[in-house]
C-alpha cells in the first residue's frame, strides 16, 4: 500500500514501472520546457510589479481617497498580510489539485483581485482587494518554484528556477518605471489593473503546458509521469534514468507520520527546514526589501532633491535585475552555497560604509554624498547577485516529496513575514537608532546570513531532487569540514 500521500490514486507499491525500452520524445520537447519554466516565471513579475506599483499609486490614491497615515499604511501593507495567508493555502491545494492547476488557481486570482483594485470606490473595498491580491502573489511565491523545480533536470534547475527572480526584478522595474513616467498621464487605476493581462496569459497558457513528473507519478500513475516526461527531456537516457529514480522513490515504505504538516515535524527533516527556513528568513531581512521601499525615502532624509531620490529608485531595481540574471547565470556552475559565501561579505562592508557616511551627513552633492549612492548601489549588487538568487531556489528544492508541498508552503510564509517584520520596522529603527545605526544594524544580519550558510546549509548544485531526499534520510545533508556539498564529486 503506498502511504506516501492520503490522495494519491494508484496503488503504486505494487505498480510496475512502465516499459521504457519504446520512448517517444517530443520533438518539441526542449521548447516546452523552456516555455513553461518562463510562463511560469512569470507569475514572479506579477508579483513584482503587484508589490512595487504601490509606491508610485500610493500618492495618487492618497489625494482621491483623502487618506491617513494610518490608511496609506494599510494600503500598503495589506498586500504582504494576503501574502502570508497565501503561501499557507497553497501549500494544500499543491498537493491535491496538483502545481499546474494551482498556478492557474493563482493566475485567476491575480487577474481578479488587480481589476477589484483597479475598481475600488472607496479605501476600504481596496485594502480588501489587495488583501485579495496578495493571496496570489503569496501562492504564486509557493507553487511557481516549486513546479519548475520538478519541471527541471538536475544541471539545470538552478537555472530555471531563479528564472522566477529575474521576473521578481523585471515586475519591480517596470513598477518604478510606471510609477515614474506614467502616474500622471494614467492615474492610479489603470496602473493597477494593467497586470491582470500577463495574469490571464499565463492562466490561458497553463492549459497547454505539462503537470510536474513528480506529482503525477504520486497521484496518478507511472504512465502519467512518463508522459509528461517525454514532453520536456531530449534524451531517452535521461527519461529512463529519471523514471527509475522517480519509481524507486515512490516505492520506498514511506512510514505515515512523513507526510505532510507532520512530516516537517520529523527529526530526520529537520535540517532541511532550518537551513531552508533559514536562508528565507535572511533573504529578506538582510534589508534588501528595505532598500526597495525606502530608498527615496533614506536620500531625501539625505539631502537629495525628490528628482534625484527617485532616479537612484529606478538604478536599484535596474541593478538588482541585472544582478538576478547574472546570479540565475552562473547559479548552476558556482553553486548555491559558494555564491552566497562569495557575495555574502560584499553586503556587509557596503552597509559598514554606508553606515559611516550617513552618520557623516556629507552636504548635498558633494563627494560623501555620491558615495552614499555608491554604496547603496554595491548593497544591492552583492545581496541581489548572492542570497537574493538562491533563497527561493532552496527552498523549492531541499524538502521531501512526500511534505514538498507543505514545506514550500512555510518556506514562503517565512519569506513574507521577514518581509512584513522588515517593512514595518525599517523607519521605526531609524527613529530609534538613526539611519548610520539601521545600516549598521542590518549589516550585523549580513554578517550573520554568511555564517548561518557556512555552517547549516550544505551545497545542492547538480543533485537531484531525489539525491537531496537520500542525503537527509542518511543523516548527512548538514555540511561538514571537507565534505560540504550533497554529491562530493560536484564540490
Amino acid at each position: 500500500m503506498n502511504t506516501q500521500t492520503p490522495t494519491a490514486q494508484p496503488d503504486q507499491q505494487t505498480e510496475p514501472l512502465p516499459d521504457l525500452s519504446q520512448i517517444d520524445i517530443s520533438p518539441n520537447a526542449r521548447k516546452t520546457l523552456w516555455l513553461a519554466a518562463i510562463v511560469a516565471a512569470i507569475c514572479g513579475g506579477l508579483y513584482g510589479y503587484d508589490t512595487g506599483i504601490v509606491s508610485g499609486a500610493l500618492l495618487l490614491i492618497t489625494h482621491d481617497f483623502q487618506l491617513s497615515s494610518f490608511l496609506q499604511e494599510m494600503v500598503a501593507s495589506a498586500i504582504l498580510a494576503g501574502a502570508v495567508i497565501g503561501s499557507l493555502l497553497t501549500g494544500w491545494m499543491s498537493e491535491h489539485y496538483g502545481r499546474r492547476k494551482s498556478i492557474m488557481i493563482v493566475t485567476a486570482i491575480f487577474v481578479l483581485g488587480a481589476l477589484a483594485c483597479a475598481f475600488s470606490p472607496d479605501v476600504y473595498t481596496l485594502i480588501v482587494s489587495r488583501v485579495f491580491l496578495g493571496l496570489a502573489v503569496g501562492g504564486s511565491t509557493q507553487v511557481v518554484p516549486m513546479y519548475i523545480s520538478e519541471l527541471a533536470p538536475a544541471h539545470k534547475r538552478g537555472h530555471m528556477v531563479t528564472m522566477f527572480n529575474i521576473a521578481i526584478g523585471i515586475g519591480i522595474f517596470a513598477a518604478n518605471i510606471i510609477g515614474f513616467a506614467a502616474r500622471d498621464a494614467w492615474g492610479w487605476r489603470p496602473m493597477v489593473a494593467i497586470a491582470a493581462i500577463p495574469a490571464a496569459v499565463v492562466f490561458i497558457s497553463m492549459f497547454f503546458l505539462p503537470k510536474s513528473p513528480r506529482w503525477a507519478a504520486e497521484h496518478e500513475s507511472f504512465d502519467s509521469a512518463l508522459e509528461q516526461l517525454q514532453r520536456i527531456r531530449t534524451s531517452e537516457r535521461d527519461i529512463r534514468r529519471e523514471m527509475r529514480r522517480i519509481h524507486a522513490n515512490a516505492n520506498e515504505e514511506t512510514d505515515p507520520r512523513d507526510i505532510g504538516w507532520r512530516g516537517i515535524r520529523q527529526p530526520w527533516v529537520r535540517p532541511a527546514l532550518i537551513a531552508a527556513l533559514g536562508v528565507a528568513f535572511f533573504t529578506q531581512a538582510g534589508g534588501l526589501e528595505m532598500m526597495i521601499y525606502y530608498a527615496p525615502t533614506f536620500l531625501s532624509d539625505a539631502g537629495f532633491g525628490s528628482s534625484s531620490a527617485l532616479m537612484a529608485s529606478i538604478g536599484i531595481s535596474i541593478i538588482y535585475l541585472v544582478m538576478t540574471i547574472l546570479g540565475s547565470n552562473i547559479v548552476d556552475r558556482i553553486g548555491r552555497r559558494r555564491l552566497v559565501l562569495v557575495m555574502g561579505p560584499g553586503s556587509v562592508l557596503s552597509l559598514i560604509g554606508l553606515g559611516i557616511m550617513f552618520l557623516v551627513h556629507p552636504a548635498p552633492d558633494s563627494v560623501g554624498s555620491w558615495l552614499i549612492i555608491a554604496f547603496m548601489l554595491l548593497f544591492m549588487v552583492f545581496n541581489a547577485g548572492g542570497i537574493q538568487v538562491v533563497g527561493w531556489l532552496l527552498g523549492a528544492e531541499m524538502f521531501p516529496l512526500s511534505m514538498r508541498g507543505n514545506a514550500t508552503s512555510l518556506h514562503s510564509a517565512m519569506l513574507w513575514g521577514s518581509d512584513l517584520l522588515v517593512t514595518s520596522t525599517a523607519l521605526t529603527l531609524v527613529t530609534k537608532i538613526t539611519l548610520g545605526g539601521t545600516m549598521w544594524f542590518y549589516a550585523g544580519v549580513n554578517l550573520l546570513s554568511v555564517l548561518f550558510v557556512y555552517f547549516m546549509v550544505p551545497e545542492t548544485r547538480g543533485a537531484s531532487l531525489e539525491d537531496i531526499e537520500e542525503a537527509l534520510r542518511e543523516g548527512r545533508f548538514r555540511p561538514t569540514r571537507g565534505n560540504t556539498a550533497i554529491l562530493e564529486e560536484e564540490e
